[in-house]
């Protein structure tokens, strides 16, 4: 019994996520943390509706070049990718849902640490750009 409440316990971390404020600019989200592999695979797919000031941000351990897609994502989003510094390196706007077999990767030109995910438009209409810093509250 104390193996499936264990169980239970560590799937509904890593589905649900911690939460957090991001900030960038003057523009405050409150955003789901992806810092678990599972957490990370599942992002947001399946998520119908995200409200305009919310995301999820993605946390991996150290720095790479981490490729997205869209497979089973139900809206378009803006992804952001930033180095170790919260500085973003890469954004790509207005991403679309992939309901295919195959999707495509959104490659990333520079390797990030974090990446964050809002809703489609969202960069532009704020004006952020590369070199923009993002802080964690």
């Amino acid at each position: 019994m104390v193996t499936i409440a264990a169980f239970v316990v560590l799937l509904s971390r890593e589905t649900t996520g911690a939460t957090d404020r991001v900030y960038i600019k003057n523009s405050c989200f409150n955003v789901t943390v992806a810092d678990t592999p599972a957490a990370r695979g599942r992002g947001l797919m399946f998520v119908t509706k995200l409200n305009p000031d919310a995301g999820m941000l993605f946390i991996f351990a150290q720095s790479d070049v981490y490729p997205f897609w869209m497979k089973n994502t139900l809206i378009p989003l803006d992804i952001i990718w930033l180095d170790e510094n919260k500085k973003i390196v890469f954004i790509k706007n207005n991403a679309q849902p992939c309901g295919a077999d195959v999707c495509l990767n959104i490659v990333p030109p520079a390797a990030a640490r974090y990446v964050l995910e809002v809703n489609a438009n969202t960069a532009e209409r704020l004006n952020w750009e590369s070199g923009d810093v993002m802080q964690i509250k």
